[in-house]
């Protein structure tokens, strides 16, 4: 039997999706995987059942329907200034995981650097290797997951092609300040690189922060190809449909990936979803309230818990010290919480380059009653850990050495 790839041998499996795997094995209230348990907008339900009788139902245009990428621009228009061509600046992509993809084929070549925060979403770095490029990862320091200047230099001094920015940020909650994108600007441009920004929590930020969309820096547009997609704005994660805007000669290259990718992304779905990209300033307002309500109750149910956590500024999704577990292995923790304490989360160690095993990563993207009944749930987390761990202790034997 032939061998495989060898480009595949290098990463492992999704951990996010691996985990809500064990969450339905174990009837666990996912908390792991970043998707709603909630309907999306009744306005954008009608627009799909409209559109699943009159259609379209063939293929659309392969770089997006001409309609949905003209909303699109006015949308993007609305909320960042920017007058950008529909016909030029945007293709249209089966999600923002095809989006990253397309958008790291338009511009690195094999062998070729790109940049990488750490931690990070678990694509970017098998999405590098998978085009042959190599990842020079940069950590973000915790708790405020700040960068170190010097370091993010350093960096640069190698030559990347290209940045991977992604802000708000996942897993972490950060949101990067008008100062530290414009440091990262000076870079891209001293050393003339690409940045590649991942913004698909861009109406999810919580106040006193607010979100910067790094193309409308000075000069930033013409080195940007922003990834984003509807996925988390209208809780349709399950639509698959993203996109990249960027200068036309990026997205010229990024048409010729994405076509042989994917062809195009669903025609009628994208017919439907004009409808939520016309919606008011009022729904981003109430969206933004709506997270900020799950924020304030989950972070209070961690509190009564008794679990330290990073509060986050933006995104959905929270991190939480586990050291007073004294968990060798974050991966067998979560897998052990999800069958005895009835929760699910990512092991931390999936998001960072660096030796991390004490931190996971919970979403709070669940009706206001999932919410309440994980932190139920929770509230056993440490009684049940500690008799695990003394039971463990009282047992010594070689196959026996870890704790969890």
């Amino acid at each position: 039997m032939p061998d495989i790839s060898e480009r595949t041998k290098i990463f492992n499996e999704s951990m996010i999706r691996r985990m809500t795997r064990v969450a339905n094995q174990f009837d666990a209230v996912n908390l792991s995987q970043g998707f709603p348990d909630f309907d999306p907008p009744q306005a954008l339900q009608e627009a799909l059942s409209a559109t699943g009788i009159k259609g379209p139902h063939q293929y659309a245009v392969t770089w997006g329907a001409a309609n949905f990428r003209e909303a699109l621009a006015l949308k993007h228009h609305r909320f960042t200034g920017m007058t950008i061509d529909p016909q030029a600046n945007i293709v249209v992509t089966c999600g923002s995981t095809e989006a990253m993809m397309a958008a790291l084929m338009s511009v690195t070549n094999p062998g070729d650097k790109v940049i990488v925060f750490s931690p990070f979403y678990e694509n970017y770095g098998a999405d590098t290797i998978l085009t042959g490029a190599i990842p020079i990862y940069v950590p973000l320091v915790p708790p405020e997951f700040n960068f170190d200047r010097k370091v993010l230099r350093a960096a640069f001094e190698q030559h990347p092609k290209a940045l991977i920015l992604c802000n708000p940020g996942n897993p972490t909650g950060k949101v990067f300040s008008r100062e530290e994108l414009i440091e990262i600007a000076a870079l891209a441009e001293e050393f003339d690189a690409w940045v590649i920004t991942d913004e698909v929590y861009e109406h999810i930020v919580y106040p006193p922060f607010k979100h910067v969309y790094f193309s409308t820096l000075p000069g930033m547009f013409e080195r940007t190809l922003m990834c984003s997609s509807l996925s988390k704005t209208y809780s349709i994660t399950g639509w698959r449909l993203g996109y990249i805007i960027a200068p036309a000669k990026a997205i010229e290259a990024a048409r010729k990936v994405h076509d042989f990718l994917t062809v195009g992304a669903a025609a009628p779905l994208q017919e439907a979803a004009v409808t939520a990209l016309l919606f008011p300033d009022e729904y981003y307002e109430e969206l933004q309230a709506h997270y900020q309500a799950k924020k304030d109750l989950f972070l209070g149910l961690l509190d009564a818990a008794g679990l330290k956590y990073t509060n986050p500024r933006g995104a959905y999704y929270v991190m939480v010290d586990i050291s007073e577990f004294k968990a060798e292995s974050d991966v067998e923790f979560c897998e052990w919480m999800a069958q005895s304490v009835g929760v699910a989360a990512v092991p931390g160690s999936s998001f960072f380059k660096e030796d991390v095993r004490h931190l996971i990563r919970f979403h709070f993207a669940k009706k206001e009653a999932t919410l309440r009944e994980a932190g139920r749930r929770l509230l056993k987390l440490r009684e049940l850990a500690m008799k695990r761990r003394r039971k463990i202790e009282a047992t010594p034997c070689d196959s026996c050495s870890q704790v969890f």
